[in-house]
């Protein structure tokens, strides 16, 4: 049995080694484990803290067999674009899809899903946007409206692991979810000992504290002495795209609909820091995700035509033996094709661009251009 897991490890910690655990005890020492993870950009739309080559490596080490890379355009995708192009992925090669929950009931996370895909919804949830509600708020109300507890959305992992539910429907994926309780506090600023956060974690790296103590060794020697890259060290450089973008480029960014678009433009046009522009923008029916996500794309050059694109080829970062026969047996579909491989297809171009931006993220000396042709596969024997 193969099974999947859709992740960022921003970075790989010791809740993530828990989620591998947990299937090598359940479903055996034998089975597959792929992971398809984001790259150098996150869902949050910040780039990663670190390089995605670094990343994949951990979590070989840390015990999966395969990481291939999410497309940027699904990196950088709502929480729905994000699960199903995460689970349209790993459909192709896995027969299960594990993921974290605060609320690991496979049974109510299905029946959410079911409902969130039924043609009862969505003019229920355009009566809710109407009254002026926020998204969130909305969704979870006409889920109440359809006598379903709108609850289970109100907690971040929960969302996601409605998402993906969704994607497996939708697209009738053979793989079977398989939720695991998730501990801790997804946002929590300060790490906890057994469920540590990636956002407490991230911010101890920006504050200059260790993370040693929240992270399997393997990892944590990978992570070391690791180049750290912040939105922060790259805000410059963000700041002089919007700065000189037309108003034909604003409209054509993803996530810009009912004038959000717009708005960004002006506040881009008359405050000095990307917090004052995102804060701006920020309402009570817009979150800030969707804002950070919204001007990363505008600096990488991702349009919403781009966004919407059917994902043409995955890219293979790492893996072990049992990650090779894995891939081997789906490698004459040409779907799955090896870090730094060059590809006829306009997407190997933006590749390359996205790679070289990636690298004005970097703390202190920027990362040079160039590092799309110089990567290559990890592999890791045994």
């Amino acid at each position: 049995m193969n099974v999947g897991i859709v992740c960022e490890y921003n970075p790989f910690h010791l809740g993530h080694r828990k989620q591998i655990a947990f299937i090598r005890e359940n479903f055996g020492q034998e089975a597959g484990i792929i992971c398809a993870m984001s790259g150098n950009y996150v869902q949050r739309g910040h780039p990663a803290v670190f390089d995605k080559s670094i990343r994949a490596e951990a979590a070989i080490r840390c015990g999966a067999d395969l990481v291939v890379e999410l497309p940027v355009t699904t990196a950088l995708s709502s929480a729905e674009g994000f699960a199903s192009g995460g689970a349209a992925v790993l459909s192709r090669l896995c027969d299960g899809l594990c993921f974290g929950a605060e609320t690991a009931d496979s049974t109510l996370l299905q029946d959410t899903a079911r409902a969130l895909l039924s043609e009862e919804f969505p003019p229920l949830l355009r009566r809710e946007l109407d009254k002026g509600r926020s998204f969130p708020a909305a969704r979870q109300a006409a889920l109440e409206a359809m006598g379903l507890s709108g609850k289970i959305l109100e907690s971040p992992n929960n969302i996601l692991a409605v998402e993906y539910c969704k994607a497996i429907l939708r697209q009738s994926s053979p793989m079977k979810p398989l939720p695991i309780f998730r501990g801790g506090s997804y946002h929590a600023e300060e790490a906890d000992a057994e469920n540590p956060s990636a956002s407490s974690l991230r911010l101890r790296l920006q504050r200059g504290l260790k993370i040693s103590g929240f992270l399997p060794a393997a990892a944590g020697q990978l992570f070391a002495n690791a180049p750290i890259h912040t939105l922060e060290a790259g805000e410059r450089a963000v700041l002089g795209k919007l700065r000189t973008m037309t108003e034909a480029e604003f409209e054509a960014l993803p996530f810009g609909s009912e004038g959000l678009w717009r708005k960004l433009m002006h506040e881009s046009r008359k405050r000095a820091t990307l917090e004052d522009i995102a804060a701006s923008v920020k309402s009570k029916r817009y979150t800030r995700s969707r804002i950070d996500r919204m001007i990363l794309c505008a600096f990488l050059g991702i349009t919403a035509e781009m966004l919407e694109a059917e994902i043409p080829y995955v890219r293979v970062l790492a893996f072990n033996d049992r990650g090779r026969e894995i891939l081997s047996d789906v490698k004459k579909e040409g779907f799955f094709v090896n870090a730094g491989q060059p590809v006829s297809h306009p997407l190997w171009n933006m590749e390359q661009r996205w790679e070289d931006l990636y690298g004005l993220f970097q703390a202190g000396t920027p990362g040079q251009p160039g590092a799309a042709n110089r990567r290559r596969v990890v592999y890791i024997p045994g």
